[in-house]
């Protein structure tokens, strides 16, 4: 096989403008959280992708549900928290989105837990949340870019240690791993009650992962390295002609 570059585009300079905006962002975060029905003080861990196994929004939920009953059996004193999961799309009917939304039911969350449907436009869900989880499975997303936008929203990520999440999320940092697959569930659901607990962690990360995107993930840092790439490839072309 081979050898592999990958390198992602970065973040565009329109997602950024209405990131570092914070008219727009308080217009967008008032406007979803009226349409989700919850108060401005409530604390909103979403995942943003394609419903699909591969993603993981049912271990998320399952993580989501440890978390309410850790913090009841703490009693701790936290904000209300909800679950959103952006990405859906009932009217494919899939069984694993059935099978998700009679998880909700089943455990009687309903009113903690929001669907969305799929939709290209993430920044106004970014601007009303408070922590990403990126929980994608198995080897994880190859870059994921939703990662580094919520990153430029100041957001705290809760990822999964595999692919390229480990790549972008600084472990204790900008955000915190766990595993993936079901050993993951309760390891996620700590570490959603940590950021629940702690608002200065959740700022201080979220601080971070800003400074990062800012220093590493944006076009302009991109497009240098694909030229760095491509003047790789062609160097190698030129030793070696008619490999």
């Amino acid at each position: 096989m081979p050898q592999t570059y990958a390198v992602h585009l970065g973040n565009s300079k329109e997602l950024t403008e209405v990131a570092e905006d914070n008219v727009a962002r308080r217009v967008l975060r008032e406007h979803i959280r009226e349409f989700l029905g919850v108060r401005s003080e409530d604390l909103l861990f979403a995942i943003i992708n394609s419903v699909s196994r591969g993603k993981g929004q049912d271990l998320f939920l399952q993580a989501f549900h440890q978390s309410l009953q850790l913090i009841q059996h703490q009693k701790l004193k936290v904000p209300k928290v909800h679950a959103v999961v952006v990405g859906s799309d009932m009217s494919a009917q899939t069984k694993f989105e059935t099978q998700l939304r009679e998880f909700v039911a089943k455990n009687g969350i309903h009113d903690r837990v929001h669907f969305i449907n799929k939709t290209l436009a993430v920044a106004p869900y970014l601007a009303a949340i408070d922590v990403l989880v990126q929980n994608s499975q198995a080897r994880g997303e190859c870059f994921g870019r939703i990662t580094i936008e919520a990153m430029a929203f100041k957001l705290p990520v809760l990822g999964t240690a595999a692919g390229g999440t480990t790549e972008i999320v600084l472990d204790g940092s900008t955000g915190l791993l766990h595993p993936a697959g079901k050993e993951g569930v309760t390891p996620l659901a700590k570490n959603m009650v940590r950021l629940a607990s702690h608002v200065e962690q959740r700022v201080s990360m979220g601080n971070k992962g800003y400074a990062r995107v800012k220093e590493r993930f944006m076009e302009h840092h991109m497009a240098e390295r694909i030229a760095v790439v491509l003047k790789e490839v062609l160097h190698k072309s030129r030793q070696h002609p008619h490999s």
